[in-house]
């Protein structure tokens, strides 16, 4: 099988004492979408939802995303 991408969002907010309602809120994305991508469920993310992430967790992409 190829590789896959890994989504660290888990790791990201035991870092920043964060949880996924809060990161939601911050965010304003839905909580089911979010969940969707911390396990890995989601298809696609948009560039300025990764963006809005990223700023509020204070990391970069690459801290978010990885490939195994």
């Amino acid at each position: 099988m190829g590789k896959q991408l890994k989504v660290n969002l888990d790791l990201l907010l035991v870092q920043r004492k964060m949880t996924l309602s809060e990161l939601s809120q911050q965010v304003d994305i839905t909580l089911a979408n979010l969940s969707k991508l911390k396990c890995g469920r989601a298809k696609a993310i948009r560039f300025s939802t990764l963006m809005a992430i990223c700023n509020t967790l204070d990391c970069k992409p690459g801290d978010l995303l990885d490939i195994e």
